[in-house]
């Protein structure tokens, strides 16, 4: 369970840079993959 506001802002800063960080990877990973297993 996630409470929707942070009692602590640069806590919730650093979570949603994370989440970002981890779309952007994955964002990333998926275009080097599909790179790849184009012929």
């Amino acid at each position: 369970m996630s409470p929707v506001l942070e009692p602590n802002p640069q806590n919730g800063q650093k979570k949603l840079l994370a989440v970002l960080g981890l779309m952007l990877a994955v964002t990333v990973i998926v275009a080097v993959v599909a790179t790849i297993a184009s012929p």
